[in-house]
């Protein structure tokens, strides 16, 4: 169940707003819809962390037995501090420094190699003492916005399959030891048949690797932003996959795990974003409501072109009208045009749907302003998770030289 307006009325008083709320509930459910759509194959999921770290999340994910995919050093340092062991840990970043790699083998989490370079450098220096995994991509256009599409082939991301021979005389120079294979054609499923014919790609190759153990499929289960959206069927993936791995295993005699790393399904329903309306300002062709929040707090749409629901939970019954729905930024920062909401005053709160991914992770102090506090509700009782920037965090890393007094 969503949570109800009035508890988040009262936590925005509480705490103030722009805000950031999750609800512990969604992302369990979440996760147990794909835990339940996969149970037949052995399938472990390991949450992208880079669409929201704050540690009580991780500390979540955890409880429910996820793993973790993070994309940089840091991030692995957060995870294990969560509590992650780091077998549980799956290392995959792109167009680093060698160094970053060599920090994480030493922390023992499963490494995922995305490029000839850093594939050599790992061969030639550890040869097959440690197991790795190698990105690659399947030249697919996929996903639901080209800034999200990761497995095209003007694609930074990933080892292209025309490399593959080149990946073997690597492999085969150096003794490296290929444990898994990697995908991730782009956020958002929307067509199986896609994404199967992706899997065929990734099942081809993985002929050619005698030792591996597992597939990692990456993520990218599409969840709804608004009334009619389409959705990942996750049991008909589920299925597919299912049957074209056992066609692979009849063939070869032999069976891997199958990996995932969801991020934006596990968390972006769970989240709510919180504003209040500052002013209602009337042109000749718009009236807009101008918010105490800005793309420094919520980025999407302006970076993406994302919709995202906003509702007036200070006046959910009210008449709709048509509004634009901007930022208080020193640029343009249009959150929605021409949006049907209900009655909107000075003063109202309203709130972003959909807000948990990507949302406070991507914010920032732009403008000199104060990053948002988080809050987590669990069992119907909310605990704040992270402070209000204040104005001397703003400060606290400058250095005044006093070079001009």
């Amino acid at each position: 169940m969503p949570l109800e307006y009035g508890k988040i009325i009262e936590i925005a008083e509480t705490y103030g707003t722009p805000l950031y709320i999750y609800h512990a509930e969604k992302i369990i459910e979440q996760y147990n819809k794909l835990a339940n759509a996969f149970a037949k194959r052995k399938t472990r999921f390991f949450y992208a962390c880079k669409a929201l770290t704050n540690i009580n999340v991780l500390k979540l994910m955890h409880s429910l037995g996820a793993g973790l995919d993070c994309v940089s050093l840091n991030e692995v340092k957060i995870g294990l501090l969560a509590g992650f062991s780091p077998e549980q840990i799956i290392f995959t970043p792109n167009c680093i420094d060698f160094a970053e790699v060599e920090a994480c083998k030493e922390l023992n989490v499963n490494i995922n190699i995305d490029n000839i370079s850093i594939l050599e450098q790992f061969g030639n220096k550890f040869g097959g003492s440690y197991p790795v995994c190698i990105r690659i991509n399947p030249h697919i256009m996929a996903g639901g916005n080209f800034k999200i599409s990761t497995g095209h082939v003007d694609s930074k991301f990933g080892i292209s399959i025309h490399q593959l021979r080149h990946i073997q005389r690597v492999v085969k120079s150096t003794g490296l030891t290929v444990h898994g294979l990697h995908m991730h054609t782009g956020s958002e499923i929307k067509d199986i048949d896609v994404f199967i014919r992706s899997l065929e790609i990734l099942l081809n190759i993985a002929h050619e690797f005698p030792e591996l153990k597992f597939l990692d499929l990456g993520s990218g289960f599409k969840v709804p932003y608004q009334d009619g959206d389409y959705t990942t069927d996750l049991e008909v993936l589920a299925n597919r996959i299912g049957e074209a791995f056992c066609q692979f295993e009849k063939e070869e005699q032999r069976a891997f795990e199958i990996w995932f790393e969801p991020g934006k399904f596990l968390v972006s329903e769970a989240g709510y974003f919180v504003v209040k309306a500052n002013v209602i300002k009337q042109t000749t062709a718009t009236t807009f409501i101008g918010v105490n929040s800005g793309f420094n707090h919520l980025i999407r749409p302006m970076f993406y072109d994302s919709y995202h629901k906003i509702t007036n939970i200070s006046n959910p019954d009210g008449a709709e009208r048509i509004y634009t729905v901007v930022g208080n930024l020193c640029e343009t920062d249009t959150f929605a045009w021409d949006r049907k909401i209900t009655e909107v005053h000075e003063g109202d709160y309203l709130i972003f749907h959909n807000a948990g991914a990507y949302g406070f992770e991507m914010s920032s102090n732009f403008n000199s302003r104060c990053r948002p506090a988080e809050v987590m509700v669990y069992q119907d009782r909310y605990y704040q998770i992270r402070k209000r920037d204040e104005f001397e965090d703003l400060l606290i890393k400058q250095i005044d030289c006093n070079l001009f007094n």
